[in-house]
């Protein structure tokens, strides 16, 4: 499993002293020590290892702001501008004091996300890293008015996200890792393999940052964008605690997706129980296929876990949480699309409390699979329909723009 996010480094980097703690930074609480990114000591900033401000709560940010020897109202102010005003800068907060800003911006940075202590990118702006807002590479608008994000963190690399509009609706559709090891064919995102998993502020800012590109709130976000986001789990259960407390979404309103990971989905439920209080986003379990042998194929992972203990441990979550999952199979031309497949998959979840979303393959250069036709996509839901399936088809976004997961990053990243 990925590191936990917003966890200090027990250790300083090669090359950086210890810095002496002041007795404000000594009385923060251990989340708010762990998330403290400086500490004063005779009114000089000291490096400590720290997670970015973005992805802080308004009671943690108070303490933040404390433990720099300032009044916890520029706390509430931070908070404002992060999450209501999408501050990028230091400097564009201009409410707070002008020479904090300045002993901030000179804030040597140790660390730019989990699992890396890497160089930050030479184009980094002053302060960026300490807000944790990444930079926007390019940006891609599709017919249909989906756009697309191509995200560059500190440390250099490239993410995905994209903003799905739809009436009043706008859908955030956000990585949780860079790259993926899972390795689906018909996935471009895991042609690379995995660089590392985001950081809280890191999955936060793609949705402030297509809250910036499109000029309104999102209404939901999805966590079916690049990476597996089981394998990120704190970072991800902090992050819809953030959008949640801080930007005002319902966990209703969210989805994560997984393509499974064995032993995960229990600890996930009982993880969000114990970190959220309560189950209500939507579980998305990716099939793609309605046997072992057609699953090993498309997911080559997947021999590590038979899809009949899958599906054991939904059942398992669906006890612990209350909650129904939703299963995803997308619709590979004349490879899982045809009357049969259909039949097994209603005969796989029968007597199941879930949903299925079917989804039309979106091409990608490195494998021939081929778009099913409408016909096809329909026969399958009716087949599911007449053996009382409840099941929906997801429209396709995009598809002028590079819609595919991973497709953008592969040609620009």
């Amino acid at each position: 499993m990925a590191a936990t996010a917003g966890t200090a480094s027990p250790q300083e980097p090669s090359g950086v002293a210890a810095a002496p703690r002041s007795t404000s930074a000594l009385d923060l609480d251990e989340a708010g020590a762990a998330h403290a990114a400086v500490a004063f000591t005779n009114g000089a900033p000291q490096a400590l290892p720290f997670t970015p401000l973005l992805g802080l709560g308004v009671g943690e940010l108070e303490a933040w702001a404390q433990a720099q020897g300032q009044p916890t109202f520029r706390g509430r102010q931070l908070h404002d501008w992060l999450y209501n005003r999408g501050a990028r800068s230091l400097e564009a907060i201009s409410v707070l004091p002008k020479a904090w800003r300045q002993r901030l911006q000179e804030l040597p940075v140790i660390q730019a996300g989990p699992g890396t202590t890497g160089p930050l990118a030479e184009d980094t702006e002053p302060g960026r890293s300490l807000l944790g807002r990444s930079r926007l590479l390019h940006r891609s608008d599709a017919r249909d008015g989906t756009c697309k994000l191509l995200l560059a963190t500190v440390d250099g690399l490239s993410i995905e996200t994209v903003g799905i509009p739809s009436g009043e609706r706008l859908t955030v559709c956000v990585s949780s890792q860079v790259g993926c090891s899972m390795a689906c064919r018909f996935c471009a995102t895991g042609k690379g393999g995995l660089q590392r998993s985001l950081a809280v502020h890191e999955i936060v800012d793609q949705v402030l940052s297509v809250r910036e590109a499109m000029g309104r709130r999102p209404s939901h976000v999805v966590f079916m964008g690049m990476g597996e986001p089981l394998l990120n789990t704190e970072a991800v259960l902090t992050a819809i605690d953030c959008l949640c407390r801080d930007l005002g979404m319902a966990q209703r309103q969210i989805t994560v997706s997984t393509v499974g990971v064995p032993r995960t989905l229990p600890t996930l439920a009982e993880r969000t129980l114990d970190r959220l209080g309560r189950a209500q986003f939507t579980l998305a379990v990716s099939l793609h296929a309605p046997d072992q042998k057609l699953r090993e194929e498309l997911i080559p992972t997947a021999h590590a876990y038979p899809i009949e203990e899958l599906l054991e441990d939904c059942r398992h979550y669906v006890a612990i949480t209350g909650r129904r999952v939703s299963f995803e199979y997308i619709l590979l031309g004349g490879v899982n699309d045809q009357p049969r497949h259909a039949e097994a998959l209603a005969g796989l979840l029968r007597g199941f409390q879930s949903h299925v979303n079917l989804i039309a393959y979106n091409p990608i250069e490195e494998e021939n699979f081929q778009r099913p036709s409408p016909a096809a996509v329909e026969a399958f839901r009716t087949a599911l329909v007449r053996r009382h399936v409840a099941v929906s088809v997801r429209a396709s976004r995009g598809l002028d723009q590079d819609a595919a997961c991973g497709q953008l990053r592969r040609r620009l990243g």
